[in-house]
C-alpha cells in the first residue's frame, strides 16, 4: 500500500485520522489499536481526565513563539511528546516501525520500538533519523531477552523501556469478537467468518500480502528455534511478566538509562528509583490491562511528589491534543508518550499519516502556549490549571 497523500485541510485533528484509519483497515486491526480492556472504563477515563481539567490563562501576555523543546534522558527533542511502543503496527501498514522511526526523527523526537515488532531492530535503527528507545518484554524467556538487549545495545538504542504492567495480556474483548487471533494464525478455516470484513478492504489486503503477510518477531529469537511466530505471542505473554528482580539483572546488562513503564502509585515510583531507573512512565497501558484504574493524568501528581527530582517523570494515556500535553506538563510530567494518536495516522496513510499526527499535536501545543500567555514550556505549572483540578 503506497503512502496516501493527506489533505491537511480535511485532517485537522487526531479524531480525523482515527475515522480515516477505521475506514482503511479491517475491523480486527482497527479494534486492536482502538480498543481497551474489559468494559473500557479506563480507556474512556484517560481522555475524559484531560477534558475535565480546565486552564487558567494569563491575559494581556504576548507569548508568541514559546519554546517547546525539552531534554529527556540526555536528548533534546523538539516538543515534549515521545512516540510510545505500539505492537503489531506492521499489520496496520507495511511502513510499520521503520516508517514511524523516520517520521519521529524528522520531527525531532524519540521513537520507542516495541518488542512485538515486524521489523528487525537493526533495520529500524538504520531507517531512523533520531534517537530510539527499545521497549522490552521478556518474551521467550531470559535468554531471548538477553539477546535482544545485546542487539539493541550494539545497534545504538539509547534507552531501555521495561514494561512492568503486563504479567499477561488484559481482557481486550474486541479482539475475539473481530478475529485478531484468527488473522494472525495460519489456518484458513477459522478466518472464514471474518473474511467479509477483510475482503472489504482490498487495498489493505493487497499490501498485507505483498508485504509477506503476518511477520515473525525478528527481535525475539528463541534459542535453537529462531524468531518467534506472531501467533505465539498471546501464550508467551502469560509467562513474560517482568518483576523488580528482573530489573536487577537487566541493569547489569544494559549500560544506558532504564525507563520503568506502567507506574500508577508513589510506592512503585519510589521502588523504581531504588532499583536504578532513570525515568518512570505513569501509565495504565492505554486502558488495555487492568480496567477501572486511575487515568494517568490523575495518577501523575502522586508519582511526581513521590520521586521529586530524583528521576524524570513521563506519562501516557489519552493524549489526543496539544492542550493535553500542556496539562500533563502543568501536572509535573517532563514529557508525554503518544501511542494511538500516531497509530491512527499510520493505519490511515502510512508514514505520511504519522507525520501528520505529530504536526497536529505540535501545532496545537504551540497555539495552546500562546493562548495561555505562557512564554515557554518550562514556565508551565499547576497555576495554569483551574483550582478545582489542582493536586
Amino acid at each position: 500500500m503506497p503512502n496516501r497523500r493527506l489533505n491537511s485541510s480535511s485532517i485537522v485533528n487526531i479524531e480525523d485520522l482515527r475515522r480515516l484509519a477505521e475506514r482503511r483497515v479491517p475491523r480486527s486491526v482497527f479494534d486492536y489499536l482502538d480498543g481497551g480492556a474489559a468494559a473500557e472504563v479506563t480507556l474512556g477515563e484517560n481522555c475524559r481526565a484531560f477534558r475535565d481539567v480546565k486552564f487558567r490563562p494569563r491575559s494581556g501576555v504576548a507569548a508568541y513563539g514559546a519554546k517547546t523543546s525539552v531534554r529527556v534522558l540526555g536528548h533534546e527533542i523538539s516538543f515534549p511528546a515521545i512516540l510510545a511502543p505500539v505492537s503489531y503496527i506492521r499489520l496496520m501498514h507495511p511502513d510499520g516501525e521503520a516508517g514511524v522511526a523516520r517520521a519521529a526523527g524528522e520531527a525531532g523526537t524519540i521513537y520507542t520500538l516495541p518488542t512485538i515488532s515486524g521489523h528487525k531492530l537493526e533495520a529500524v535503527k538504520a531507517a531512523a533519523k533520531g534517537p530510539l528507545w527499545y521497549q522490552l518484554y521478556l518474551l521467550g524467556g531470559r535468554e531471548a531477552a538477553e539477546g535482544a538487549i545485546d542487539r539493541a545495545r550494539r545497534a545504538g538504542y539509547s534507552a531501555l523501556v521495561l514494561t512492568l504492567d503486563t504479567p499477561l495480556a488484559g481482557n481486550r474483548e474486541r479482539d475475539p469478537r473481530n478475529g485478531m487471533k484468527e488473522l494472525l494464525g495460519p489456518a484458513l478455516l477459522p478466518k472464514a467468518r471474518f473474511l467479509p470484513n477483510i475482503l472489504a478492504h482490498p487495498r489493505w489486503l493487497a499490501a498485507f500480502l505483498l508485504d509477506g503477510g503476518v511477520p515473525r518477531l525478528e527481535n525475539v529469537v528463541l534459542p535453537g528455534k529462531g524468531p518467534m511466530e506472531m501467533t505465539d505471542v498471546g501464550s508467551a505473554l502469560a509467562h513474560a511478566g517482568a518483576s523488580w528482580e528482573d530489573l536487577r539483572w537487566i541493569r547489569e546488562l544494559w549500560p544506558g538509562p532504564i525507563v520503568a513503564k506502567g507506574i500508577l502509585t508513589g510506592d512503585d515510583a519510589r521502588r523504581a528509583v531504588d532499583e536504578g531507573s532513570a525515568a518512570v512512565v505513569v501509565s495504565n497501558h492505554g486502558g488495555r490491562q487492568l480496567d477501572c484504574v486511575s487515568a494517568g493524568l490523575h495518577a501523575l501528581p502522586e508519582v511526581v511528589k513521590a520521586v521529586g527530582d530524583q528521576v524524570e517523570v513521563l506519562m501516557d494515556g489519552g493524549v489526543r491534543r496539544g492542550s493535553d500535553i500542556a496539562k500533563a506538563i502543568c501536572r509535573g510530567a517532563r514529557a508525554v508518550l503518544i501511542g494511538r494518536a500516531y497509530g491512527y495516522g499510520l493505519a490511515a496513510a502510512g508514514e505520511a499519516g504519522v507525520t501528520r499526527a505529530i504536526q497536529i499535536l505540535k501545532s496545537d501545543l504551540d497555539l495552546t502556549l500562546t493562548l495561555l500567555g505562557c512564554p515557554s514550556l518550562d514556565a508551565l505549572d499547576e497555576s495554569y490549571l483551574g483550582s478545582a483540578q489542582r493536586g
